[in-house]
């Protein structure tokens, strides 16, 4: 009887393999081994930082967040059961760590999305005016609650699956289409103005 091995594709694989440390490193964790959590740390702190900075646009505060994630991190790995990947838990931590920061201060930080707001940003022809549109952009952005925010920002900024959103802010999968939703066509109510304005006074070609 001849067996068929299927191999794996290289991405699927490399995949496998990093959950697969990171079960033992968060195995090792639980068990108080410091130095495990301190590479778990090392692993996941750009990615843990960016997604910060772009909810609250301030190195500075973005920093401290992802350390504060890190420190509830560690208190609680205890109580990881493992129903998602270790990084799927921290960043649902964290998020909710940023959110809460940003409702208990009444925080109002730019986040650019640059060209990601679909059907908003026009052509190369006014780039001239690309500053202002981001300005525009920065201040719209700020005005959205931070529980619409932190929607956008994970689908617009971070390109996350609408069923990745879900399980980073335990969600249904629902309710994160109707935040996003309601949360570009609040965006682009706020930017029509200028949007029509430039349109209006934009050169002939």
């Amino acid at each position: 009887m001849t067996v068929c091995v299927v191999e794996l594709p290289q991405e699927l694989r490399v995949k496998a393999s990093q959950q697969f440390q990171d079960v033992e490193l968060v195995r090792r964790s639980q068990a108080g081994d410091t130095e495990a959590f301190g590479e778990l740390v090392t692993k996941y702190r750009t990615k843990i930082f960016t997604m910060v900075y772009g909810m609250v646009r301030n190195e500075h505060d973005a920093w401290d967040l992802a350390q504060e994630g890190f420190v509830r991190a560690w208190q609680s790995i205890h109580r990881f059961e493992g129903r998602s990947s270790f990084y799927t838990w921290l960043y649902s931590l964290t998020m909710n760590l940023t959110i809460y920061s940003l409702r208990r201060k009444g925080r109002r930080e730019e986040v650019e999305l640059n060209d990601a707001i679909p059907s908003s940003l026009p052509g190369p022809g006014v780039n001239y005016q690309r500053t202002e549109i981001r300005e525009q952009v920065n201040a719209a952005l700020a005005k959205l609650s931070p529980k619409h925010r932190a929607v956008v920002v994970l689908k617009e900024l971070e390109d996350r699956q609408y069923r990745e959103i879900a399980e980073v802010l335990n969600l249904s999968l629902g309710t994160v289409m109707s935040r996003l939703f309601y949360g570009r066509k609040k965006l682009q109510s706020m930017l029509r103005p200028i949007y029509n304005q430039i349109y209006q006074t934009r050169p002939p070609l």
